[in-house]
């Protein structure tokens, strides 16, 4: 299905932004906001409704490269302590 809208130049801008702060071509960001109505109507109230929800949309094993989790975080924490600053 095709719409075609007329945003009001500010929000044009502001999605715009946000889309390239993510790396993302604009029309997958906003499908993506539009896609997230659900949540914002009905948010999870527990922990197991939100790990639920975290895995329906693919954030949990979202990383199958990453096997220890444990070790990646320390390799992390690790980059971060030692990068040289600016």
């Amino acid at each position: 299905m095709n719409i075609t809208l007329e945003l009001p130049s500010e929000l044009e801008h502001e999605l715009a932004r946000e889309a390239s702060q993510l790396k993302l071509p604009l029309t997958e960001y906003i499908l993506r906001v539009l896609s997230f109505r659900p949540f914002l109507q009905n948010p999870p109230k527990t922990g197991v409704e939100l790990v639920s929800y975290w895995e329906s949309v693919g954030v949990i094993n979202s990383r199958p490269d990453i096997t220890d989790s444990q070790e990646h975080a320390r390799r992390l924490r690790d980059q971060a302590e030692h990068r040289e600053r600016a």
